[in-house]
């Protein structure tokens, strides 16, 4: 096969065209989001099990990402590959599910050897096709029309424009029940705690904290000079100060120290409790560590001291720590 040579100009013009003809089978998608589409919605959010999804070629790669942003948006889902499925993997799908088959002929040979199968166990067909007057869309108990005018390849074979519209109308119907279902920020970072949301939403101040002999902390009647060196062991710019029963009194911090210099204070003969921060921030452990972000971005700080229901501190929070964790 040779080389056709085509320049700059022409390899964009091509470009465009493909994306200009897949806009135009989204935008066809619009009026067929009717009370079909509702009724598919309905019939999934009545779904007791999970929903299997089954596609070959091009339409099962379609098939799997449609599974993955169900399942990732508050719909079980999975998906089934046909040639499998025609060799024992039929027993994956169970009477309480709901099967979604995706197929733009609607005539694909491995998805109506087990369509017999699919009828016997009773359970709702959905089916995403581009031709509804096929098999499969006629055996339906809905059919989504994903019908394109034409592939945005130039030969009109290879999937373009109908692997676009049938992505498309998965993610609709999947947001769609997303919003069905009320499924939340929260519920979205359960079901992906490796993700930037999940730590930014799960990780809770006591997961990333200093506690132990790795929290600064000195009693209010210790001199200045002890400070600074419980401050520099630790490393964190901050010391807590607490009194003799071990509730905070207070923090002393670098801006602290510095304000002390220029009041010119001999750090060997002042004590801390002269120069310390009074009615500090504090926080709870079980905070999130994104609401100690965002408490430490109002208030221009960058450490706080978590306490305990009996205001003894138990860990103290720096910035640094929400940066390693992904947080900020």
């Amino acid at each position: 096969m040779l080389a056709t040579e085509i320049d700059a100009e022409q390899l964009c013009e091509i470009a465009k065209s493909v994306i200009s003809i897949e806009l135009e089978a989204i935008q066809a998608l619009m009026p067929r989001i009717d009370t079909h589409f509702a009724s598919a919605c309905e019939i999934i959010l009545a779904c007791k099990g999970r929903v299997v999804v089954l596609g070959m070629g091009k339409s099962g790669h379609i098939g799997r990402k449609i599974a993955a942003t169900l399942a990732s948006t508050g719909t079980t889902a999975f998906f089934v590959h046909p040639g499998e499925a025609n060799h024992g993997d039929m027993g994956m799908i169970t009477p309480r599910d709901v099967v979604l088959v995706i197929s733009n002929s609607g005539e694909t040979p491995e998805l109506l050897n087990i369509l017999p199968l699919i009828k016997r166990l009773g359970v709702p067909l959905l089916v995403m096709s581009g031709k509804p007057t096929s098999t499969l869309a006629k055996e339906a108990s809905i059919n989504l029309n994903i019908a394109v005018r034409k592939e945005a390849c130039p030969l009109g074979l290879a999937p373009t424009s109908s692997t676009t519209a049938t992505l498309v109308m998965g993610d609709a119907l999947a947001i769609a029940l997303l919003e069905a279902k009320g499924f939340t920020s929260e519920d979205f970072a359960r079901v992906h705690p490796g993700g930037l949301l999940g730590r930014r939403l799960l990780l809770h101040v006591q997961d990333i904290m200093h506690a132990g002999n790795e929290m600064p902390i000195v009693q209010e009647d210790c001199q200045l000079d002890e400070a600074l060196m419980e401050i520099t062991k630790k490393s964190l710019g901050m010391t807590i100060v607490v009194n003799a029963q071990g509730h905070l009194a207070g923090i002393f911090t670098d801006g602290d120290l510095r304000r002390t210099l220029d009041q010119d204070h001999d750090i060997h003969a002042t004590k801390i409790s002269k120069v310390m921060t009074r009615n500090c921030k504090t926080i709870s452990p079980k905070l999130l560590a994104a609401e100690a972000l965002q408490i430490m971005q109002q208030n221009k700080i960058t450490a706080l001291v978590a306490v305990d229901d009996n205001q003894q501190p138990i860990g103290v929070l720096h910035m640094h720590d929400l940066l390693r964790a992904g947080v900020l």
